[in-house]
């Protein structure tokens, strides 16, 4: 759109600015040909008249012809000399200036004449000389009239730039009609057409400095608004930045103030999780350090082997947890950018899951719960991704699951494909998820295990992992409340990729 604007302004101007000048050249030459071609018809006529023409009535009648026709007629014999003049006896016709003597507006106008006259190429006619001696010789076309017997015309330029115009015809075998005129209208048409274009381009560069300043109000202005933004957001002086949004823009500019606005705010979003994050993990680190700080400080001082003892085994403890919480700080920190830059293959859940099966049977083993698995049809549960960090997501639902059961308890694992979705459930039967705390069991570090679990064994980032994992294939987990049964239910959806036409 922006384009289509600045191309129809630039390309409408010059195109009017060329076209006007190159028919300002054309018109004026079609008026030149005119000319010459008229004063050729005259001299043909006005020569036949002489012939016919008594002597005696001859001086009068080229006095009247050069009167009407507004030129200047010459008869010249063979022998070179002037024997008849329009002129003799009346007033002149026309006249030739010196441009010397004529106002300034005239020199300025004469300027713009050759100026036109360059740009468009013209060719340049002969200037006129005026002989000292009017003789025969002294006009070439006269000569060839006379002697070729055709009439003949030539085309020369006056002292003040007016097109000066002869033609030649003969009058009989020894005497030739000279005809000349300065065409002094022609040069006046063409300067009222070259006023009236000026006219018609300043119209045009009005109407292109409107147009201009149309464009730099509709584009100009938003972009400078939009730079002026991004350079608040770069600084990061101001913790909101308000980068417009330009809802009634429905160009590339509004798509870029809106695509702006997003970028900000999700950049913003990802600062304060990033501020948050920072602060989380100092708070979980200082914990363990401060345990193993107080055990190592205590480890020099006792002498105790059985006391010695205990605080290696809290040593150990703290070193383990350290060790974990570090090793999923990092996976959390990497994991945006790993599933950003992760290229999805097909991955059948249903077979995940069943892979999986002997792993959670032996931990289920262990505190006496039961697996049951409800397998789907072949091929149904399939969804684009990342088949190791589904299967992760997925191992830390049903690890959960089977950490809250009580003993003899069922664990219930489910994968199908339900309406445009996929949907993974993990059911368990023990005290189940209070709808008050549904949404902080995602968050980073929150960890609320089972009592007889040993302290520490979790960093409270699996449900977070497991969160970041579904949202970056697309989907959705939610935990819910087992109808008639007590329990969590936790529901992973994913949708269903859309089949290419």
């Amino acid at each position: 759109m922006l384009l289509h604007r600045i191309l129809a302004v630039n390309i409408f101007a010059l195109a009017i600015l060329a076209g006007s000048l190159f028919y300002l050249d054309g018109f004026r030459s079609r008026l030149t040909a005119n000319a010459v071609l008229d004063a050729e018809t005259q001299a043909r006529t006005i020569a036949d008249a002489m012939k016919v023409a008594e002597p005696a009535e001859q001086p009068w009648l080229i006095r009247q012809l050069g009167q009407d026709t507004r030129t200047r007629l010459r008869l010249y014999r063979r022998d070179g000399t002037r024997w008849m003049d329009s002129w003799d006896g009346a007033h002149p016709t026309y006249e030739l200036r010196d441009p010397a003597r004529e106002p300034l507006r005239k020199d300025i106008a004469r300027m713009l004449d050759n100026a036109l006259d360059a740009i468009v190429g013209a060719p340049a006619s002969p200037d006129l000389v005026l002989p000292a001696v009017d003789r025969l010789n002294a006009w070439p076309e006269a000569g060839a009239a006379l002697n070729g017997q055709r009439t003949t015309a030539m085309l020369r330029r006056a002292p003040e730039g007016t097109p000066y115009i002869s033609a030649a015809a003969p009058v009989g075998t020894d005497s030739v009609l000279l005809l000349t005129r300065n065409a002094r209208d022609i040069r006046a048409i063409v300067r009222d057409e070259r006023m009236t274009l000026g006219f018609v381009l300043l119209a045009v560069i009005i109407v292109s400095v409107l147009l201009s300043l149309f464009l730099a109000r509709t584009i100009a202005l938003p972009l400078r608004r939009l730079a002026r933004a991004a350079h608040r957001v770069r600084l990061g002086r101001a913790r909101e930045v308000a980068v417009p949004l330009l809802p009634e823009r429905r160009d590339e500019i509004g798509l870029l103030a809106r695509a702006l606005h997003d970028m900000t705010q999700s950049l913003r979003q990802r600062i304060d999780a990033t501020e948050a994050f920072a602060a989380d993990v100092t708070h979980e680190l200082k914990n363990p350090l401060a345990s193993l700080r107080s055990a190592v400080e205590t480890l020099g001082k006792v002498k105790d082997p059985e006391l010695q003892r205990q605080l290696l085994e809290v040593v150990h403890h703290d070193v383990a947890r350290l060790d974990r919480l570090i090793v999923e700080i990092a996976e959390v920190s990497r994991l945006d950018a790993e599933l950003s830059r992760a290229r999805f293959e097909p991955v059948d859940l249903g077979a995940v899951i069943e892979a999986m099966l002997p792993h959670w049977e032996r931990r289920a083993a262990e505190r006496q719960v039961r697996i049951a698995f409800a397998r789907p049809r072949s091929g149904s549960a399939v969804i684009p991704g990342d088949e190791s960090r589904l299967a992760r997501t997925i191992d830390n639902l049903v690890d959960n699951a089977i950490s809250f059961s009580p003993q003899g308890g069922l664990v219930e694992i489910g994968a199908a494909e339900i309406d445009d979705q996929v949907v993974v459930t993990v059911e368990d039967e023990g005290p189940g998820v209070p709808a008050g705390k549904r949404a902080q069991i995602f968050d980073r570090f929150h960890s609320d295990r089972p009592a007889e679990e040993e302290f520490g064994r979790h960093s409270g980032l699996g449900l977070a992992i497991a969160l970041a994992t579904v949202e970056g294939h697309g989907g959705r987990i939610l935990v819910e409340d087992r109808q008639g049964k007590s329990g969590a239910r936790f529901v992973i959806r994913f949708p269903l990729p859309v089949a290419a036409p």
